[in-house]
C-alpha cells in the first residue's frame, strides 16, 4: 500500500505519543504536509543543514529526528538564516521533517528505557513520572532508575559504560571510585534539571549528559556518583532503535517503505 506522512505519524504516535511531550517542547510534523506520499525515510538525531541537504539530494521523503527543528514560533522564514535555509531546502525538495523529542524520552520502551538497558539496568521505573495522564498505568516519564545486573564500584561501572557506548575516554566521572553501585539513575540528553530527583532517589549513581560543576559538588556532598557521558552519546543510540521499530511496524502494516539510519552527524565535541 502507498503510505502517506499521516500513516507514519500514526506509527510514531504508538512509539512516542505526543501527549508525553513536555509543555515547552515542539514535537510532531515540523515541515511538510500530512498527505504527502512516503517511499523513503531517514532517521537522524538532529535536522542539521548537512543532514537535510543530503536527504534532499537522495530524494528522501521524510526525515525523522529526535531534536526538533522548530522550538519557537518563527516571525519570518529567511533562507539566509540557518533555520530558514533548512525549511526552504526541505520544502523545495519535498522532504518532510518530523520530530519525536521529550515524548520519545518519556515513552515506555523509548530512549530512556533503551539507554538504561544498554548500560545493564533492570527493574526500571521513571526518575520523574509523567503526571499529565491520570489514567496512565505504564512507567512513563523522564529518566529511569533501575537495578544494575552486575553491581560494581563506580570506577568499574564507568569503565563498562565507556566500552559499551564507545566513549573512548570522553566521559566524565565524579565521586569516590569505590562507591558501591547497585541502583542507577539515567536521563538521556541534558539531565542537570533532574539532579534533585536523583538525589531524592535510592540510586547511588546518575548517568546523563551536560552536568555542571555544582551538580558534581552536590553529588559529592551526598556521597553519590556521577557519570557524564555527554549529550550526543546518551541519545545517538535512538537512531538504530527507531529504524528497527518503524521498519517492523511498517512491514506489519503492509507499507512498502525504505527506512534507513542517517549517521552523517557526529558529536560536536572532541577530546583534547
Amino acid at each position: 500500500m502507498e503510505a502517506r506522512i499521516s500513516d507514519i505519524i500514526d506509527l510514531m504516535e504508538v512509539i512516542a505519543p505526543s501527549r508525553l511531550a513536555e509543555e515547552w517542547d515542539n514535537v510532531g510534523l515540523q515541515v511538510g504536509a500530512r498527505d504527502w506520499p512516503v517511499r523513503s525515510i531517514w532517521v537522524s538525531l538532529d535536522p542539521r543543514p548537512d543532514v537535510v541537504s543530503q536527504a534532499a539530494r537522495a530524494g528522501i521523503d521524510l526525515l525523522i529526528t529526535h531534536h526538533p527543528l522548530l522550538f519557537k514560533p518563527l516571525r519570518s522564514i529567511d533562507p539566509s538564516t540557518p533555520v530558514g535555509s533548512i525549511v526552504a531546502r526541505a520544502l523545495s525538495s519535498g522532504t518532510a521533517i518530523y520530530a519525536a523529542h521529550t515524548n520519545l524520552d518519556s515513552a515506555v520502551d523509548g530512549l530512556n528505557d533503551l539507554l538504561a538497558r544498554t548500560i545493564g539496568l533492570t527493574d526500571l521505573r521513571p526518575l520523574a513520572e509523567n503526571q499529565r495522564d491520570a489514567d496512565n498505568k505504564g512507567p512513563e516519564g523522564l529518566g529511569r532508575v533501575g537495578r544494575l545486573e552486575r553491581p560494581a564500584d563506580l570506577e568499574t561501572f564507568a569503565g563498562r559504560i565507556d566500552k559499551t557506548l564507545r566513549l573512548e575516554g570522553a566521559g566524565r566521572i565524579s565521586g569516590r571510585p569505590d562507591i558501591r553501585v547497585e541502583k542507577v539513575a539515567v536521563c538521556s540528553g541534558s539531565g542537570s534539571s533532574l539532579m534533585r530527583r536523583f538525589l531524592d532517589s535510592d540510586a547511588q549513581v546518575y548517568v546523563t549528559g551536560d552536568l555542571r560543576y555544582h551538580d558534581a559538588l552536590d553529588a559529592q556532598d551526598a556521597d553519590r556518583g556521577l557519570v557524564d557521558i555527554g549529550h550526543f552519546a546518551s541519545e545517538a543510540i535512538v537512531v538504530g532503535m527507531l529504524v528497527r521499530r518503524l521498519s517492523k511496524m511498517a512491514e506489519d502494516a503492509g507499507m512498502s517503505i525504505s527506512i534507513e539510519p542517517c549517521f552523517i552527524q557526529r558529536d560536536p565535541f572532541r577530546t583534547l
